[in-house]
């Protein structure tokens, strides 16, 4: 027995030399919340990357980079008949959708009764003449409860000069 009691000295004695500090329990669900954040947007990042060389955008994707990892923004890419092609998995975190969900609608899904139309209108005549816009919208979530979404939206052109696509930056604001 006194074989075991020098074989658990050792293993003390070792892992003090290592000088680690050991993280509480609790500290456990802040880290894994915050990691999966940074891999679901390396994954969208990597997502816009892919659909930016196929549909040959002229962007600045550092732009992209910045706008979904530092601001922490909502990205919305739709078609030029204004169908989400693309959502960040953020998206939950402001509206209880997942992207899944939404791909292939319309962002007017998000609009509802309290929804007003000067904003739209906005969005309408910029989207029309192809130029960026911002508003606050009055948007919805899946529970039906509301929320102030703010938008900055904008054409995305290929390389030869075309419209390809919209690209929305959404940030629930007070």
């Amino acid at each position: 027995m006194n074989e075991l009691k020098d074989y658990d000295d050792a293993i003390v004695k070792f892992r003090k030399s290592l000088r680690q500090s050991i993280l509480p329990v609790i500290s456990w669900d802040f880290y894994g919340k915050n990691y999966e954040a940074i891999n679901n947007a390396e994954d969208d990042m990597n997502s816009l990357l892919s659909l930016s060389s196929i549909n040959s955008w002229s962007i600045d994707t550092k732009v992209l980079d910045k706008k979904l990892k530092t601001d922490k923004n909502i990205i919305v890419i739709t078609d030029t008949n204004l169908n989400i092609v693309f959502a960040t998995r953020n998206m939950w975190d402001m509206s209880q959708y997942h992207p899944d969900e939404i791909i292939g609608k319309s962002p007017k899904m998000f609009q509802g009764k309290l929804t007003t139309t000067a904003p739209l209108k906005v969005i309408s005549k910029a989207v029309k003449e192809q130029q960026p816009f911002e508003v606050t919208v009055v948007n919805y979530r899946k529970d039906g409860s509301i929320y102030n979404c703010c938008i900055k939206g904008a054409p995305i052109f290929n390389i030869k000069g075309k419209v390809v696509n919209f690209i929305a930056f959404e940030k629930e604001v007070a």
